[in-house]
């Protein structure tokens, strides 16, 4: 588990890509949160922490950011987590009560009245910088032009959203794998860092995450391509700060919030 704690204090705002944390005051009211929030967040939700406890120094938030599959599964075991943000709702759906279909060993850890849907991303297409592949659509990655595709595992979202775009083309992950045309990550930075360092002609992240990378994108899926990509957030009922988890729910539901978030690409919903 990629988990880094940074001290804020009064001469230093530390921000990190894995994880953010506040220094608190010396006082019986701190209060510690753990937010277990999707790889593709990493930038915009440490960001959206540093400010927020620089607003409540009484708040130590720490997150750890993975792929929303591999974070479900922790709560699940039982991981300390007082907020999840999931990029997918299939993942939230998992360890909700209420997740139908999805949930299949009956895990209950949603806070059932706290869960929403927070933020919608896009899902692109990415080529290193400088890139000669010639590919400039997703419609290229069922061509010749295409030596290695970059997409994550089938149970990290962006992979799943991946799968449904090359079922869309006509084509699949196995009939690419035939053709010793893909490889996988295991989250989508991953992803992300293969594309940036020209492991792989291209790769399907995120929008946010290709922004946050410094990439252009080169196509942009539709929602018939891979459906809508919607990031729930739930309070987990075992929390033992759910006051305090719920108002920090509540603040990236609100204008400062949502303005880190539309900065990088992202929709707010709530």
């Amino acid at each position: 588990m990629k988990k880094t704690v940074i001290l804020l204090t009064a001469a230093f705002l530390g921000t990190s890509l894995m994880s953010c944390q506040s220094s608190p005051e010396a006082s019986a009211q701190n209060t510690e949160l753990t937010v277990f929030a999707a790889a593709s967040m990493t930038e915009t939700i440490s960001k959206i922490a540093d400010i927020y406890t620089e607003a409540h120094p009484n708040v130590t938030i720490t997150c750890t950011f993975d792929s929303s599959g591999t974070l479900a599964t922790q709560i699940a075991q039982g991981a300390d987590c007082d907020l999840f943000i999931s990029a997918a709702p299939k993942q939230m759906n998992q360890i909700d009560i209420n997740g139908g279909e999805d949930n299949t060993d009956g895990a209950d850890f949603v806070l059932e009245e706290s869960r929403i849907d927070l933020l919608e991303n896009k899902v692109v297409l990415v080529t290193a910088q400088g890139s000669d592949s010639g590919i400039s659509s997703f419609e290229a990655l069922t061509g010749d032009k295409l030596n290695m595709l970059c997409i994550g595992n089938e149970d990290v979202p962006v992979g799943a959203y991946s799968l449904k775009i090359l079922e869309y083309l006509g084509t699949s992950a196995q009939e690419l794998e035939d053709e010793g045309k893909i490889t996988y990550a295991t989250n989508v930075k991953e992803v992300t860092t293969q594309v940036q360092e020209g492991v792989v002609d291209c790769g399907i992240i995120y929008a946010t995450d290709a922004f946050s990378a410094g990439l252009e994108p080169v196509d942009e899926a539709t929602p018939d391509m891979c459906g809508q990509v919607i990031y729930p957030a739930a309070v987990m009922k075992n929390s033992e700060n759910i006051q305090a988890a719920q108002e920090f729910l509540d603040y990236l539901t609100g204008d400062e919030a949502k303005e880190v978030f539309e900065s990088v690409g992202f929709t707010p919903l709530s």
